[in-house]
């Protein structure tokens, strides 16, 4: 097993998918709009302009530190230069630059499509929100090379297009290179932002990417997961194609003994993913195929909210 995965088809029957692809083009915006300002609603029940605004706060100065300043905010560099405390100064971000860190690698888009529409969904509802609250979005579309860049706007239209490209794309690459994805935002990113990352997650080896993202920049996590990530069938013989290396290898669902292996690899590695991201200070959801997106953002959203509100008294 490695860090492509071998796609198993369909998951399990009977679960519920939120098509993105299905009914008219009117349709679909009606029911994105509807879930965004539910989203938008619940979250800025706490007073917040912009559910994902986090901080909420940019540099802007220093100056002499004076009694009853936060010490937390002390600049010891400042400080040590200039022979007395200086605190630094914060002033309230005016517009939130959010930026869509996308994974369309074959892993996430192969099978039988539940993952590329619920990531549609992810993104679209996002985007949506941000449009509400009057801030630009933008989009950066990856598999194992930048597939798409899609630069920051304002417009009703955008979350759309946004979600149509993550809907259709047909990537040029093979495989998931989250850490080259994490370096080419940075590098088109001159101001501070919040980049939202969706992605399955099976790739490895962006973490020194990510730290470096995360000293500038706030950085979520939503991972797109499904039954079958972890769940093998237990069907006969199948050959398992990697939907990113066109590697092909033989197997039997009919083996407890493989399909214990085989869910135990990715339930480690999505151990390692959550452990991870706890450790660089980046928030993590997991919404799967069954899952209604909408209120899955809107719960996350809202305790990450009460969280930092409680944190910062």
């Amino acid at each position: 097993m490695n860090g492509g995965t071998g796609d198993t088809g369909s998951g399990p029957g009977g679960r519920r998918r939120q098509r993105l692809a299905a009914g008219s083009v009117a349709a679909r915006g009606r029911r994105l709009r509807l879930l965004a300002r539910q989203t938008v609603a619940s979250l800025q029940a706490g007073g917040q302009r912009s559910v994902f605004r986090g901080e909420g706060m940019e540099f802007d100065e220093v100056r002499e530190y004076a009694l009853g300043d936060d010490a937390r905010l002390i600049d010891w560099n400042v400080t040590s230069r200039m022979g007395s405390p200086f605190t630094k100064v914060f002033r309230e971000q005016r517009e939130l630059n959010l930026v869509l860190v996308v994974d369309v690698s074959r892993s996430l888009l192969g099978g039988d499509g539940a993952r590329r529409e619920l990531a549609a969904w992810i993104v679209a509802i996002l985007a949506h929100a941000v449009h509400l609250a009057g801030d630009p979005v933008s989009a950066y579309l990856f598999s194992d090379r930048r597939e798409r860049w899609l630069p920051a706007r304002r417009g009703r239209d955008h979350p759309l297009r946004i979600a149509g490209e993550v809907q259709a794309i047909e990537p040029r690459g093979r495989g998931s290179d989250l850490a080259g994805a994490l370096r080419g935002v940075a590098g088109l990113l001159h101001r501070r932002a919040t980049c939202v990352l969706v992605s399955d997650f099976k790739t490895t080896g962006f973490w020194p990417q990510l730290a470096l993202l995360r000293r500038r920049h706030e950085v979520v996590a939503v991972r797109v997961a499904d039954a079958a990530d972890v769940d093998f069938p237990a069907a006969g013989a199948v050959d398992l194609q990697d939907p990113e290396t066109g590697r092909t290898t033989w197997a039997t669902g009919r083996s407890r003994r493989f399909r214990a292996a085989y869910g135990a690899y990715w339930e480690q590695h999505f151990r390692e993913i959550r452990t991870g991201c706890r450790g660089h200070g980046v928030d993590l959801l997991e919404i799967a195929t069954g899952d209604e997106p909408g209120a899955a953002l809107a719960s996350f959203f809202r305790h990450r909210s009460r969280r930092r509100r409680a944190a910062a008294c």
